[in-house]
């Protein structure tokens, strides 16, 4: 069956599946995994400690797979030097870029000038819009089911897609709760063009950096175990319940004090788990995804299944 949609050729992939940008995380194995399998791998750039470490992440990708990868930029993590790294993109000329996190206005003109496929994350449609007049190729729209931040007016999947659908010409990407082949057509039903998926990608053995820990946990978690934190100031993000998280929470009905927060909210209180394991010391990022994943397979096993479900449903309705 075909999966050609506009996404696929702006692309140039086989399916319309993007892997998020998974700070920590999303490395080479990860990402060309995602690129061999007919995907769309992408490998975050500002988790790494510099911009020669990003052209180094690059060209071993590049020896992984020939098929186009992309580079998440969550801008919001605040180096100071993301044009550097934006830079070593272009130069280095990879398929595409992501902006997630932040406005992506004072970086827009660099990636035109260089005509590179540019997806901007967004949750609303106002920020679809001002992605879409900023020159945006696509945009990733992520509903309030998601893992790690999101959007502050709480909108899920279903029903803001079809929204962004309506307000804007480019491309939309779902994403939000997505994890198998149902959810994947369903998006595209809302008249999404593709999707995203971060949770789903991280419960998978190329996902190495992930701590056996962490990725258990995404198994055996329903729904109801991930939480919403860090609203009291202002950025709300979707975790699994930790002991550490429910502290979090307790903190945050005290105080709005990011400072206060910093200790048990920061990157490394993100890997004491993810990385080393320790779930009482630190937390991981996962959407409400977590209660349809059930095992940990390869990349390639994954999408294939999901491409199975994907067309046995679309066989069913046509």
């Amino acid at each position: 069956m075909k999966w050609h949609t506009r996404l696929t050729e702006l692309l140039q992939i086989e399916y319309p599946i993007i892997q998020g940008g998974l700070a920590y995380l999303a490395y080479s194995d990860l990402a060309a995994a995602v690129s061999n399998a007919g995907g769309f791998g992408q490998i975050t750039a500002m988790s790494l400690p510099d911009a020669n470490a990003l052209r180094h992440e690059i060209r071993r990708t590049r020896k992984l797979t020939d098929k186009p990868f992309g580079i998440n930029f969550a801008i919001g993590m605040h180096r100071g030097d993301i044009e550097e790294r934006l830079r070593i993109a272009l130069e280095e000329k990879v398929s595409a870029v992501s902006l997630t996190g932040g406005n992506p206005a004072p970086f827009m003109p660099l990636l035109q000038s260089a005509n590179l496929p540019t997806l901007v994350l967004v949750s609303s449609r106002t920020q679809a819009q001002k992605a879409e007049q900023l020159g945006a190729s696509a945009v990733i729209v992520v509903g309030h089911e998601g893992g790690g931040h999101l959007g502050r007016d709480e909108v899920g999947t279903m029903v803001l897609v079809p929204q962004v659908v309506d307000a804007v010409r480019i491309p939309v990407v779902a994403s939000g709760g997505i994890s198998d082949g149902r959810g994947w057509m369903a998006s595209h039903a809302l008249g999404a063009e593709g999707i995203a998926m971060g949770t789903r990608f991280i419960a998978t053995q190329e996902c190495i950096f992930a701590s056996p820990s962490y990725k258990n946990a995404l198994v055996k978690a329903s729904s109801s175990d991930t939480v919403v934190i860090k609203r009291s100031i202002g950025f709300p993000a979707r975790v699994l319940r930790s002991p550490l998280i429910d502290k979090i929470m307790e903190l945050e009905r005290e105080t709005n004090d990011r400072e206060a927060l910093m200790p048990y909210i920061s990157g490394e209180a993100n890997k004491r788990w993810i990385y080393d394991g320790i779930q009482e010391e630190g937390f991981g990022w996962a959407g409400q995804a977590v209660g349809l994943i059930q095992d940990i397979p390869k990349v390639s096993e994954l999408i294939q299944r999901m491409v199975r479900e994907a067309e046995d449903l679309r066989n069913k309705w046509t």
